[in-house]
């Protein structure tokens, strides 16, 4: 299985972007995708999940500015991302794993499939 994340960049505060997974291998609508991101000196942590029915789940640092979706013929996940601020600057991660439909737990400490980061900055 792999996950090839994309969409990150440069961005003033205030301003938006879309990432994008992409996931090759396995059965993508088996899968329950989390979005996660790392600051330098930071400890990784959950932005976002994206359950196998599509509902979802966002830290409360990104609620109402985050939104995630999926779309399961083209196997990939989203992370749209509005009202950006420089705190968010960060290397976004996605991960998946195998669940059944009800279970859409996602801490980054299961035993995920990760793709690369992508670099998401904001400036002040």
């Amino acid at each position: 299985v792999q996950l090839q994340a994309s969409g990150g960049g440069l961005v003033q505060a205030g301003g938006s972007l879309r990432l994008s997974c992409a996931i090759s291998g396995g059965t993508f609508s088996r899968y329950t995708v989390g979005w996660f991101r790392q600051a330098p000196g930071e400890e990784r942590e959950h932005v976002a999940t994206i359950c196998r029915s599509g509902n979802t789940d966002y830290a409360d640092s990104v609620k109402g500015r985050f939104t995630g979706s999926r779309d399961n013929a083209k196997k990939t996940v989203y992370l749209q991302m509005n009202s950006l601020k420089p705190e968010d600057t960060a290397l976004y991660y996605c991960a998946a794993r195998n669940t059944i439909l009800s279970d859409c737990s996602m801490t980054g400490k299961e035993n995920n499939y990760w793709g690369q980061g992508t670099q998401v900055t904001v400036s002040s």
